[in-house]
């Protein structure tokens, strides 16, 4: 009787769990492909998201002029329907990145953002197809945690390259043993927001030296020297119209719901360097992590921790940028074996996504307790291990 009710018991977590990731899977789906099929249809959608800042940059690349110029750059970006309120966007990746956005120079916004929302949605889906992979292909439904993460649609729908940087770092987990040139070549990606890895990068460069990875270095450099060349044939100024860009852009005036800049505007508004305090005492802290695991380091499972911190203790993030740790999280999934966990996190993205559907803001003060949400449920997560091999089912008493 008592091994029935226990049997009982856990059918009926297992059957909520599900409900819950297939309920906020399919808002979260649903909403992604209303956006895909509407967006295509209006300019004003198309032009009033984050993504009209590449598009802008790719007309004036094209059109061999100054894609940091405040004046045009707003012209542009009011014309294609970018609201007044939002002030002038500038690309603020690094120049490097200016290859990406050359070829939506040619064509029309509409078009463009059409293609570049198909080429997020296929690096998400290519991103959690390969962890899922790597982990020996668990249950397929816990992938949906991933594809309705709520900093996923926001990604989606805002435009943003922090989908790009995903799958950088998922092509990097897949390849560094077996071709590690292409993994090095795979960071690149990792590096159009580079300010996001600067603890995982900490971790990477001891873990090449240690284990004499060179060819994963190699292949970073020839990936961004490479970028870079293309970047100088595009425009030879770019860098200096980047650097002066940078200083006028008046993003030290910005409120970003950060730790690294709430630090900053709690302690010395004006003192630029508090915002990278964090991120060297994260690096410290990772290198020390990483020395006492040094001998038998796994990154699909040890570098998944040091993931988290790296955004946690990055000098800014935004909410869309918390897609880079899809790979932790669902490491988490995959190996915890509680149901309850499995429920929370679907429902936390269920709650962030009707934030805002009612109005919640990316700069709302209530983005700064994801990230920790997020840590704290990976750390619970890894603490309840799956048990090993399937437990084989009691037989049942009369």
């Amino acid at each position: 009787m008592a091994i029935r009710t226990e049997l009982a018991s856990s059918k009926t977590n297992f059957d909520f769990a599900d409900l819950s990731i297939a309920l906020v899977s399919g808002l979260a789906l649903a909403m992604a492909a209303l956006f895909l099929c509407v967006a295509p249809l209006t300019g004003k959608i198309a032009g009033g998201r984050d993504f009209v800042v590449y598009w802008a940059t790719g007309q004036q690349l094209v059109h061999h002029a100054n894609p940091y110029n405040g004046d045009v750059m707003m012209r542009m970006e009011r014309g294609a329907g970018l609201p007044g309120a939002a002030g002038v966007l500038f690309m603020r990746n690094p120049p490097y990145a200016l290859p990406i956005v050359y070829p939506l120079g040619l064509i029309g916004i509409r078009t463009a953002s059409l293609i570049w929302s198909l080429i997020l949605v296929a690096c998400l889906w290519g991103s959690v197809q390969i962890i899922w992979q790597l982990h020996g292909r668990p249950r397929q439904l816990l992938n949906f945690l991933a594809y309705s993460f709520a900093p996923v649609l926001i990604c989606l729908f805002t435009g943003q390259t922090s989908m790009f940087a995903l799958f950088g770092l998922a092509l990097f987990l897949k390849l560094h043993r077996t071709q590690p040139f292409l993994a090095g070549m795979a960071l690149w990606l990792c590096a159009l927001k580079p300010h996001l890895f600067l603890v995982f990068g900490a971790v990477l460069l001891a873990w090449i030296v240690m284990s004499s990875s060179y060819r994963i270095l190699l292949g970073a450099v020839a990936a961004m020297a490479a970028s870079c060349a293309v970047t100088w044939l595009i425009d030879p100024t770019a860098w200096t119209e980047y650097a002066q860009m940078m200083r006028t852009g008046g993003i030290e005036r910005e409120f970003i719901p950060c730790p690294s800049v709430v630090l900053r505007l709690w302690v010395s508004p004006g003192t630029a360097w508090l915002q990278y305090l964090l991120p060297a005492l994260g690096c410290v802290w990772a290198l020390a992590y990483f020395w006492k695991r040094r001998r038998a380091w796994d990154w699909l499972k040890d570098g998944s921790l040091p993931t988290v911190i790296s955004l946690l203790a990055a000098p800014y993030w935004w909410a869309f940028d918390h897609v880079i740790l899809i790979p932790a999280l669902l490491h988490g999934a995959y190996v915890t074996r509680s149901r309850i966990l499995l429920t929370l996190l679907a429902l936390a993205s269920l709650c962030i996504e009707m934030g805002m559907i009612l109005g919640m803001q990316l700069p709302s003060p209530l983005f700064l307790l994801t990230v920790p949400a997020w840590l704290v449920w990976y750390l619970v997560a890894v603490s309840l291990p799956r048990a090993t091999g399937e437990r084989e089912k009691a037989p049942e008493r009369s």
